[in-house]
């Protein structure tokens, strides 16, 4: 434990809470502040244009000089895809294990500040010392190689952070979860327990990834044509199950996908996939194979418009084009808001012909541990506080109650939302100030320069489209020299609609008549009095709310 007298631990989480994705999180000991991983969010239907959301860390910038590292769990993009962004605005050393450190380089390369990044290699083993503040860390099994749970030591007890886990009795790389030593912390005393709750609502235990290799190579025994598999690129134990099943089976198999070549490249290299010898081709090679004679493992498990799968069922995929002969394995599940572009790639799949096999436990089994996993982790553990963490709302309430059926009492569980923190003095927890948080856009190059002002403005013109009023005004005579002109973009085809238009004109030629003859000729009050009055006649007319703007030349 510390030996240092701790008068104040705070806990709290800047992503990860009432959410999937996004997972940071902050652990305060006296003046020591230590960040745990730093990720990413894919954007909500409603953020129009987003590309990605990544945390609020400006209370981290605010204490740059308390901050004494990020401690990365896994190699997950809602656990690391953030970190780029995260470095630029703080200079901190990064801890991690071998696998997760080898895809951080590849990203701080994109990002082009890998010379300036302080990466340090750990691994379960480790004993780190950061400011004042011992921190150890266990083993967990989950979908990817190399995760490990953080165990942060304080003079008041432990407080654990479990990483994404499940317990995996047959793991496909033989790397057992560190049951031990976990029961171990918790003999020693744990203060506070920050455990992952993605199936807090399904019920039992997660079945090993060996069954879903099991699964996937029947599919290609079974298989007499070409096979398609995709999966997430980061599901390394996926891929390394992908390989078994087209080796056994003497399929080639071709890698599809930019994030797919990356992973399996850094992957192989430190040695955390077993590639069998000419195994693997090239996409131009694949037509060169006899259908059943090859395999191809592609991005896209998530009907991402721009993905390799979705490019193949639409036919605008340069070097494969599926036919009604293939079988596409799905072995991933969708994650929540993104059914629709699932179900939209599976509905183009069938329509060509394609067999598709998805939504089969079969093929997939998922990295999170279920509920009898998330009880086992608690009983091991014993903590004095409880903070449900890496979840929506209703998944950490589901763990909550997981929590009081293995007998911890209710005053000493709690539900955070993002910048909500924990306080614990003398052993004793309560709710302190909150820490600035949200979500920060990326679109394109912009970091944070897309707010809601925008995306508000982005839903209207989606919704009912734009008007631009042009009108050119002579300031000394106070007449209009041209215009006003009205171009309609997204609202009404303008073809059909002269009549509305042209009264349209009419209306904005009165208004600025009557604003001239009441000697009102600033610009903002004209602005003003044209999108008014001419918002009220369009919905009047209509039933629409284009974005209307006006633009007033001066001679």
């Amino acid at each position: 434990m510390s030996k240092q007298e701790t008068e104040k631990v705070r806990v709290f989480a800047l992503g990860g809470v009432g959410e999937i994705g996004k997972n940071m999180y902050g652990i305060e000991v006296d003046e020591d502040i230590i960040v745990i991983d730093a990720g990413l969010m894919f954007p909500d239907d409603d953020m129009l244009g987003v590309d990605i959301v990544i945390p609020d860390v400006s209370y981290l910038v605010e204490n740059e000089e308390r901050v004494r590292g990020i401690i990365l769990t896994h190699g997950h993009e809602d656990h690391i895809g953030g970190l780029s962004y995260v470095l630029k605005k703080i200079n901190v050393p990064v801890y991690a294990t071998k696998l997760t450190l080898g895809l951080v380089e590849e990203k701080l390369k994109e990002a082009g500040i890998h010379r300036h990044a302080e990466l340090r290699l750990i691994d379960s083993n480790s004993r780190i010392k950061l400011g004042n503040t011992p921190v150890s860390f266990f083993r967990v099994s989950h979908s990817i190689p190399d995760c490990v749970g953080v165990c942060v030591e304080t003079a008041q007890g432990a407080i654990v952070h479990t990483g994404d886990f499940k317990f995996d009795q047959t793991p496909v790389d033989g790397k057992h979860a560190d049951i031990g030593k976990m029961a171990a912390i918790g003999q020693k005393g744990v203060l506070c327990l920050m455990s992952d709750s993605t199936n807090a609502e399904r019920p039992g235990t997660t079945k090993s990834e060996a069954e879903a290799g099991k699964g996937i190579k029947d599919v290609f025994a079974r298989t007499k044509g070409r096979l398609i598999v995709t999966s997430f690129a980061s599901n390394v134990h996926r891929i390394q199950q992908v390989i078994q099943a087209a080796s056994a089976t003497n399929r080639k198999l071709a890698v599809v996908g930019k994030s797919m070549v990356r992973v399996i490249s850094i992957a192989g290299k430190l040695g955390y996939l077993k590639i069998p010898k000419d195994l693997l081709i090239d996409m131009d090679e694949v037509n060169k194979h006899k259908p059943e004679k090859v395999a191809i493992l592609t991005t896209g498990s998530q009907g991402e418009p721009m993905s390799a799968l979705t490019r193949m069922a639409k036919g605008a995929h340069r070097h494969i084009t599926i036919t009604p002969n293939d079988t596409v394995i799905i072995a991933a599940t969708a994650i929540p808001g993104n059914e629709t572009s699932v179900s939209a790639v599976i509905d183009q799949l069938y329509r060509i012909g394609a067999e598709v096999i998805y939504g089969n436990q079969a093929v997939h089994a998922s990295g999170h541990g279920s509920q009898e996993e998330l009880k086992l982790m608690l009983n091991l553990m014993r903590p004095k506080f409880f903070l449900p963490i890496h979840g929506e709302i209703r998944m950490q309430h589901a763990h909550r109650q997981l929590a009081l059926q293995v007998g911890m009492k209710k005053e000493r569980i709690y539900i955070v939302e993002k910048g909500e923190v924990i306080e614990f003095t003398k052993q004793q927890a309560r709710r302190g100030p909150k820490v600035p948080s949200g979500h920060v856009l990326i679109d394109g190059l912009g970091v944070g320069d897309v707010g809601n002002i925008v995306l508000r403005d982005r839903r209207l013109l989606s919704k009912d489209g734009i008007l631009v009023v042009v009108v050119t005004l002579n300031k000394k005579t106070n007449t209009i020299v041209s215009g006003p002109n009205i171009i309609s973009r997204g609202f009404v085809y303008v073809r059909e609609s002269e009549e509305l238009l042209e009264k349209s004109n009419e209306l904005v030629t009165s208004i600025l008549q009557k604003c001239v003859t009441e000697n009102v000729n600033e610009w903002s009050s004209l602005k003003s009095n044209i999108r008014e009055g001419l918002s009220r006649y369009l919905f009047e007319k209509t039933k629409r709310r284009p974005m209307i703007l006006p633009i007033i030349m001066e001679v």
